[in-house]
């Protein structure tokens, strides 16, 4: 069977005639792409609208693609099948293909006549230069967690390349250079990273770059009892609890370096997925350390025959690539722990991670359904932090609906949960969703403490995302009060905290960007809400954040691009949001 190859210049690797024209390629990667197989109208209407006969020269374009592809059986029905199984396509088998495959998608076919085509591709070539991206680190970092790391450095070079502005990515690098004895090579690609984000972002880059390169550095030899292991264990895991993160994190090295002198592997499966966890959620800008230790434990836990550590491995590797809106990776691996949970703790909290994607990317039925499980499986085995971490979801979605009943319902439920644990280090995103529902009530002052409080404990803590949303949160009070200065200065520092570490939220990246894309347009400043229109467009494509897609087409027609509104019109279609769906057809109205 022919091997296709749709990044870069598009070709099919088989003797013979290419097909003919672009339209044929556009034609060819958008069924391939698309999340259903489109109805033959549909596709005439995006390709050939300008024909004399659109469903003809449709006919007539398959045609052509089956008699190049050498395959009849393909790209047939109503809606057209891509029914291209048998045969390799690039775009579709990125695994196998990872290193072999370079090149934007369908490189140099652009369309001008079919301009919702051209919007679609745009995004398009964004989430799959996404999905290669997380490809090529899942495989680097699984390289590196076998010891594999001279195997790793062709990975971890292809995801610089493919995202140079990630310090996520130059941290592998530099890792994997570093690992694989080339301690010069790592010290030289910190630098050449430090430049770069100087000279393009005008920041610095985080310790957690340099520290990369220091491999094996460890306080004190590793003691070899295991009574001493599990000592360490105990000690990092109640310290973190206490909030002496630094020293819970040494505390959790010790233990598994012990326990590998020792040779238990299952005290070593423990602590690692314990120290991976906490250099994850206890330590900012560390998860690319954490997603190291964290396939160590998995393959240790294999090993050992530690099931329940396996699932805690699984699903916190799930949760990071939540988090960096690597929608196809993070599937992946909650998919796999789901598949071996066994007790309701577990199901519940891989359920929430769950839900959480599925809110991110705006699939609402969905993410109901898994939080509401997430909640009721929390509930009956007594995990109420978690039952609290999944409400506050429900709560989010709700407010995005414009739900302010049952979102206010939601996280009042929440906040009492979390002042009956006690758990500080999770109150302000609950807190400043709520000062939210305040402010839309005209609560002005209840939702400036709430928002003031959320900002205090979010610096206190040190988290980004508190810090990103409470500073968001402030900004929309004070542009309620009319203060657009006081305003304007709050979303600058709000997006700086929610994008400066390399291991941020994009979700709240993109929602402080969307709120200060908003208050810039309002005030007349075009300059400033085009760049940064930009950027959010180009974040919400590569992290499939379909509803701030949306308001990013929205945004672009007001700054006057006339294909915008038809854009948002059908990005918006797969999306059951009352709330969107207002605003997008009241877009539609004025145009």
């Amino acid at each position: 069977m022919p091997l296709i190859r749709l990044l870069g210049p598009p070709v099919i690797e088989k003797p013979g005639r290419q097909p003919r024209g672009k339209k044929a390629w556009g034609l060819l990667g958008y069924v391939l792409l698309a999340e259903r197989p489109p109805s033959r109208r549909r596709l005439a209407e995006l390709f050939f609208a300008d024909a004399e006969d659109p469903l003809g020269a449709l006919r007539w374009t398959l045609a052509e693609l089956r008699r190049a592809i050498g395959v009849p059986e393909v790209l047939t029905g109503d809606p057209v099948s891509a029914g291209l199984d048998a045969t390799t396509v690039d775009v579709l088998r990125l695994d196998d293909l990872l290193l072999t495959s370079s090149g934007e998608l369908l490189e140099g076919v652009e369309l001008e006549s079919c301009p919702e085509f051209e919007s679609w591709l745009l995004v398009e070539r964004r989430r799959v230069a996404g999905a290669i991206e997380a490809r090529l680190r899942q495989h680097a970092i699984a390289l590196l967690a076998t010891g594999q790391a001279a195997d790793a450095i062709p990975f971890a070079a292809k995801a610089v390349a493919a995202h140079p502005l990630e310090q996520g990515n130059h941290e592998l690098l530099v890792r994997s250079l570093a690992q694989s004895g080339d301690e010069a090579g790592a010290l030289r690609q910190i630098t050449l990273c430090e430049d770069l984000f100087r000279n393009e972002l005008g920041v610095e880059v985080t310790e957690s770059l340099r520290g990369a390169a220091l491999i094996g550095t460890q306080q004190g030899p590793p003691l070899s009892s295991r009574a001493a292991a599990v000592s360490q264990l105990q000690a990092g895991r109640a310290a973190l609890v206490a909030g002496a993160v630094d020293a819970g994190i040494l505390c959790l090295r010790q233990a598994a370096a012990s326990a590998v002198r020792c040779n238990d592997k299952t005290l070593q499966a423990r602590a690692l997925a314990a120290l991976g966890g906490a250099l994850v959620h206890a330590i900012r800008g560390h998860d690319e350390e954490g997603a190291i230790i964290l396939n160590e434990a998995l393959l240790v836990a294999d090993q050992a025959g530690e099931r329940a550590t396996a699932v805690l491995a699984m699903r916190e590797l799930g949760f990071i690539e939540v988090q960096a809106g690597r929608r196809g990776t993070a599937d992946e691996w909650l998919g796999k722990a789901q598949a071996v949970a066994e007790t309701d703790e577990e199901r519940a909290a891989i359920l929430g991670v769950r839900g959480m994607s599925s809110s991110d990317r705006s699939d609402y039925a969905l993410a109901f359904e898994q939080l509401h499980a997430s909640v009721e499986l929390a509930a009956r085995c007594g995990d109420r932090r978690q039952q609290a971490w999944s409400l506050s979801l429900v709560g989010r979605a709700h407010l995005l609906r414009s739900e302010y009943g049952e979102a206010e319902a939601a996280l009042a439920e929440t906040l009492d949960l979390v002042r009956q644990e006690r758990w500080i280090a999770f109150q302000p995103w609950p807190q400043a969703l709520a000062a939210e529902l305040d402010l839309y009530a005209g609560k002005l002052d209840t939702a400036m403490d709430g928002f003031e409080e959320a900002w205090a404990l979010g610096c206190q803590l040190g988290d980004p995302c508190w810090e990103g949303m409470a500073g968001r949160g402030l900004a929309l009070l004070n542009a309620r009060r009319g203060d657009y200065s006081a305003a304007t200065k709050w979303l600058d520092v709000a997006l700086t905290r929610a994008s400066t570490e390399p291991d941020r939220y994009q979700w709240v990246h993109a929602h402080v960007l969307d709120a200060a894309i908003t208050a810039a347009l309002d005030r007349s400043e075009t300059e400033r809400a085009l760049t940064l229109t930009t950027r959010l467009s180009a974040l919400a494509a590569r992290c499939d954040l379909r509803e701030l897609l949306v308001h990013a087409q929205l945004h672009l027609g007001r700054l006057g691009d006339p294909r915008a509104a038809a854009s948002a019109q059908s990005l918006s279609t797969s999306i059951d949001n009352p709330a969107l769906r207002s605003v997008v057809g009241g877009v539609d109205q004025e145009f």
